[in-house]
This record gives structure tokens, sequence and C-alpha cells, in this order.
């Protein structure tokens, strides 16, 4: 027969359970902010900026009722350990998801930007495509890893981060070349490396997220630590 102490048992891990769902949620809608901006952005599309602006509430509003719940559970669960790292985990990861909502609002700014009015056309997107695309699997794999406690996933994506910063630095060089060759796309190039600065910051938020994946399952914070030393902890 089941006892009181099950019965309690089974009902904070449903809260649990539900609590990562909510971040999963989340995540998806952080998701769907940076694809609708780099459409935007690729496509010159000033209406899908202009939603990716509005819808910007929808994240903070998840940012803040998820901390609630967080709050309440420590508060009636006093939990402990593993559970205690998951909520801290969680308060973590959404802090990092609010923020990569925040530089898909920015990229949709900086296109609204460099389409509005009477401008030259914009340097070629190629390597800020390029970039994007991994910022983005970066982000779906760091999510993946959080719903799975997937170690292997969270190793990858800090080991992404590197690709993600050589590629901004690519970026930075080909937008000073384009300045120093005609000087009138000088606005246009400061806005591009506005949006490469965001997509990059993105790719250093997934890379938190990862991370703190790491610290759930195995108890060691290995923020500000080399990829070496990451990799050699998850293999153990």
């Amino acid at each position: 027969m089941p006892t009181t102490s099950d019965h309690t048992s089974k009902q904070f891990d449903a809260e649990l359970e539900a609590l990562r769902a909510r971040v999963l949620q989340m995540g998806g809608q952080v998701e769907e902010q940076i694809k609708l901006a780099l459409e935007a952005l690729l496509s010159a599309d000033l209406e899908a900026c202009e939603k990716v602006e509005r819808n910007d509430h929808l994240v903070n509003a998840f940012e803040v009722e998820i901390h609630e719940d967080v709050s309440t559970i420590i508060a009636r669960r006093q939990p402990a350990a593993g559970d205690l790292r998951m909520l801290m985990t969680v308060v973590k990861t959404i802090t990092d998801l609010e923020r990569i909502g925040d530089e898909a609002a920015k990229i949709a700014r900086m296109a609204k930007l460099i389409y509005s009015g009477d401008r030259l056309r914009a340097p070629r997107m190629v390597e800020v495509k390029r970039m994007s695309q991994i910022a983005l699997g970066m982000l779906r794999k760091s999510l993946d890893a959080f719903a799975r406690l997937d170690l292997a996933s969270s190793a990858d994506v800090v080991r992404e981060d590197r690709t993600v910063d050589e590629e901004f630095r690519g970026v930075i060089r080909q937008l000073i070349t384009f300045m120093m060759e005609d000087p009138r796309t000088i606005s246009v190039s400061l806005e591009l490396l506005f949006i490469a600065k965001a997509i990059e910051r993105i790719g250093d938020h997934a890379k938190n997220i990862s991370e703190y994946v790491i610290y759930m399952v195995k108890g060691k914070d290995v923020r500000h630590t080399t990829l070496e030393e990451i990799e050699k902890e998850v293999a153990s």
C-alpha cells in the first residue's frame, strides 16, 4: 500500500517534470523567434521583423512564470541534492533563453534598419547565414540535451561554440573590407556587425545551457573551464 511519503514523492516528481516541459516550451518559442528574425533578415520581410519584436513579451512571460513556479516548489518542497541542482539549472536556463529572445529582437530591429528607406543594397549575407545556422543548431541541441540529460550532446555544443566564434571573426574581416572599399557601406555594415554579434551571443547562451546540463547530471560546475576539461568530465 503506497505511503503518504510515496504519494508526496510522486507529486514532486510530477511537478519537476511539468517544470522541465515548460522550459522546453519556452525554448520552442525562443527558437521560433530566432528563425523568424533570420528569415526576415534574409528575405527583407519588414512585417516579420515587427512580429518578432511584438512577440518578445511572450518569451519574457515564460521566464517570469517559470521563475515563480521554481520559487513555489523550493518553498513547499525544500529540495536537496539532484532535485535542487535541477531547479537551479532551470533558473539559469530560462535566463539564457530570455536573453536569446532579446538577441532575436535585436536582429529584427537591425534588419528593419538595413531595409528601411533609401539604403544601399546590403552586402552579401552568405557568412552571416552560415553562422546563424550553426548557432540555431546549437540551441536545438542544447535544448535536446536538457530534455534527455545528454552529456555527449552538451559537449558537442560547447565544441561548436568555437566554430561560431571563428565565423564571427570572419564576418568582421569581411565587413571591414566592405567599409574600406566603399565608405557608403559603413552604416549597413555596422548594422550587419550588430546582427553577427547577436548571433555569436546566441551561440554563447546555447553553450551556457549545455554547461548547466552537465552540472545538473554530474554535480560539477564546468563554466570557465576548458573544452578538454569538459570532455574529460563528460567521459568520466
